[in-house]
């Protein structure tokens, strides 16, 4: 039986007159994502029809996910609320705090005894509010969610990026900061821009060495990290139809880096199946009782064009398998064009490791497509070239694959078995030589492979690509072998070829587990106290942010104008720096130490306009702060592309600085910083970047009017005495600036929580 199924049969039992009542006040058939939104909508009716990209609107989402990283934040937050437990179903996943070494046994051992501190207190919080806790080992967060939780037609936000997993269940599903999902516990409206449709036609089916993954890695090409900003990107037509289900959990989860606010499919027969092998039949049932709901109406992929802001058409019959990379996941090239693009770049072409899991290229079916690959390997006596490391997606996964011998395929050629969790995705990974900072070439199955991000060496040139070719390139060594068309030397001196990979969608035996790792909170919480130590270096508990004044902002001096891409993994590391996630002025010594200063390229290296003198960018913004000095962040393009992470908002707000002015944002960091009462505006003409020099002064002349649709403008004060006058567009609307007003948006719930 599922969790919360009462929950999703209330969802089911308003989902057909919701939908009708959409469809009479578009006046148009609708998709279905449209029907998720509608259905969702705070409040008991849908009385109005919204403009998409323009209107704010509230939602209700079912549930909550919360990974252990971001997860202490958001429960630090929550427990500021007044509330004394959540409002809706909400769980907490121990998965990113565990760092892959030696494998899995050490390793678990070890997270579990390095942040027994941080464990500890999400569990104890967990019991104490009424949150469902998945212990160290029990998991990665979306493969977790996607075999319990996720059900067709339900809405869900996360916080993290890759929440949008959940879509290949038919879900929408969104990541998003802590203080998002604090609105959401504390019994709130989630606010959130009615998304664009972006529709992807999969027309065809799969075959031989193109896998679900290809699909992505394809629409990411097209894209761009950007080119989904705002939007909601349905996947549809015979070739989504013929896909699995954790296929498509696959497409909609790299659909992250492409910014997308969420991706989902249709409600289709290999849902279903899903559903039923993961012991869910009561979900399957209901969801066939408004299948017709959970899906778009005929008339929307019948004429797609007429009802999506964007349409995309991939034949999957000639899809051909891609990689992404390196240091960006869209820069994508067919494996058969590898050759010349690799020694045209002048990439390494050495493959050191091969490593095969992350959110949902860790399943069952990803598993048995690569096992099939390391077979042939081991059965044509090919010697594997590069090492092999495997994070399955979850305990269950891990249990079943065990007993189908899966895994004891993958340790024939050496492959270290990792904990059930992210470890190298997200820079958990104590990855032997690193430290030299050689430039070499590794191929994964990860959704993100910017600098740094797996083993902290910048010269990492990781590569994405589907489960099956990270075992094949692996298997070879070579970046710039195609396993379509190249052979093999194996040890006897004979020539072999790799056949297609061969797997399956689900385990014959069906899926078996003997400890899940779940624990459910008490039903009586009263006796559990959550302590935090005064003296943790790992957790603190929070003070509020300070109201704005009401002001105009006057005198405040610019602490780094960052050039090129800056994610959150520029503003705030992860590797080594998740132990501080808890802890807000520990992990803001973190602070923008990765974002390139634009007037010497170089990071973590600012001037400090008080002594005239160069120093890291926390240290500096310190000593503004000390000054009482109030400071801005200039940036580029979609900044803050990457993580949901809010302490890429929450640390500068800590540290002082007051605005982010940049060329253009990513979704999820602007609306973090709106939460955390920061000032988040962009150029109204992109030019203007070009005026912001190293020592300059910032008035906002009338910040005193700050409205809704409003510009802002702003006077910059040069060294020279000199001044240009620069207008700032944003996004903020009434309630928005309450926020801002407040000092956060967990100011304003606390104030109406005591009222």
């Amino acid at each position: 039986m599922a969790f919360d199924i009462e929950m999703i049969k209330q969802v089911y039992n308003r989902l057909p007159e919701r939908v009708e009542a959409a469809r009479k006040l578009t006046g148009k058939p609708l998709t279905a994502s449209e029907k998720i939104l509608y259905s969702h909508l705070w409040g008991t009716q849908v009385d109005k029809a919204f403009q998409r990209g323009v209107d704010y609107v509230d939602f209700t989402p079912d549930r909550i996910a919360c990974q252990d990283a971001t997860a202490q934040m958001a429960l630090l937050q929550f427990m500021q609320s007044g509330k004394d437990k959540v409002a809706v179903p909400t769980t907490v996943h121990c998965d990113h705090l565990i760092q892959a070494k030696e494998g899995a046994d050490k390793d678990l051992k070890s997270a579990n005894s390095t942040s027994a501190e941080v464990f500890n207190f999400l569990e104890s919080v967990s019991n104490k509010y009424g949150i469902g806790f998945w212990k160290p080992g029990a998991g990665i967060i979306h493969q977790v969610v996607l075999e319990n939780y996720a059900f067709p037609g339900g809405m869900m936000i996360g916080t993290d990026s890759h929440t949008v997993n959940a879509g290949g269940l038919g879900m929408v599903a969104i990541g998003v900061g802590g203080a998002d999902a604090v609105d959401v516990m504390a019994d709130m409206a989630w606010e959130l821009k009615f998304p664009k449709l972006i529709g992807v036609k999969l027309t065809g089916k799969l075959n031989g060495w193109t896998a679900p993954k290809d699909v992505i890695l394809k629409v990411a090409g097209i894209l761009t990290v950007k080119g989904g900003t705002g939007a909601i990107i349905e996947y549809f037509g015979e070739g989504a139809e013929s896909m699995s289900c954790t296929g498509k959990g696959t497409i909609c989860n790299m659909g992250a880096e492409v910014g997308a606010t969420t991706s989902t499919f249709g409600y289709d027969e290999s849902m279903e199946r899903y559903l039923r092998a993961t012991s869910r039949d009561d979900v399957a049932d209901a969801a066939n009782q408004v299948k017709e709901h959970l899906t778009a109406d005929p008339e929307v992929y019948a004429n797609p064009e007429l009802y999506f802001d964007e349409l995309i058409e991939i034949d999957l019959d000639n899809l051909t398998p891609h990689v992404n990379g390196p240091f960006t996941p869209d820069l994508a090239t067919p494996v058969a064009e590898m050759k010349e693009v690799a020694k045209t770049n002048g990439w390494p072409l050495q493959v050191e490791w091969g490593l095969i899991g992350s959110c949902t290229n860790s399943s069952y079916e990803d598993l048995s497509r690569a096992a099939s690959i390391a077979k042939q390997a081991v059965d044509k006596k090919l010697t594997t070239k590069a090492e092999f490391g495997i994070n399955p997606g979850s305990e269950q996964v891990r249990y079943t694959a065990d007993r189908d011998g899966l895994l004891s395929i993958f340790e024939d050629l050496n492959a270290k078995i990792f904990t059930n969790a992210c470890g190298p995705c997200i820079g958990q990974w104590a990855r032997e030589g690193a430290d030299k900072q050689e430039a070499n070439s590794i191929i994964h199955s990860f959704n993100r492979n910017f600098s740094k991000r797996a083993d902290g060496n910048p010269n990492t040139h990781a590569f994405v690509a589907s489960p099956e070719m990270v075992a094949a390139v692996a298997i070879s060594g070579r970046l710039d072998f195609n396993p379509i068309t190249d052979s093999l030397i194996n040890e006897e001196g004979v020539e072999v070829r790799l056949d297609p990979p061969v797997g399956l969608e689900l385990p014959t035996q069906g899926f078996d587990v003997e400890d899940n790792g779940y624990l459910a909170p008490l039903e009586d919480s009263s006796g559990v106290e959550v302590i935090v130590k005064p003296d943790s270096e790992r957790l603190q508990l929070l003070t509020p942010f300070a109201p704005w004044d009401g002001q105009n902002l006057m005198g405040a001096k610019l602490l780094i104008k960052a050039h090129g891409k800056c994610t959150t993994d520029h503003i705030s590391m992860a590797g080594p720096w998740l132990r501080f996630r808890g802890h807000l002025d520990n992990i803001s010594n973190n602070c923008l130490i990765g974002a390139v200063n634009a007037f010497n390229q170089k990071t973590n290296f600012v001037k400090n306009q008080l002594t005239g003198e160069y120093g890291g960018v926390p240290d500096v913004q310190r000593q503004y702060k000390a000054a009482g000095i109030e400071t801005v962040v200039v940036g580029d393009h979609n900044y803050g592309e990457g993580s949901s992470r809010e302490h890429a908002a929450m640390e500068p707000r800590h540290l002082g600085v007051k605005v982010v002015l940049v060329k253009s944002f990513a979704r999820i960091h602007e609306t973090n910083l709106k939460k955390q009462g920061m000032l988040g505006i962009t150029f109204a003409n992109e030019a203007d970047y070009d005026l912001i020099q190293e020592d300059d002064t910032f008035n906002f002349i009338d910040l005193a009017e700050f409205a809704a649709a409003k510009p802002l403008t702003i006077e910059i004060v040069h060294a020279d005495g000199s001044t240009d006058t620069v207008i700032a567009n944003h996004t903020y609307n009434e309630q928005q600036i309450e926020w801002f007003k407040e000092g956060s948006a967990l100011n304003l719930i606390k104030k109406q929580n005591a009222s």
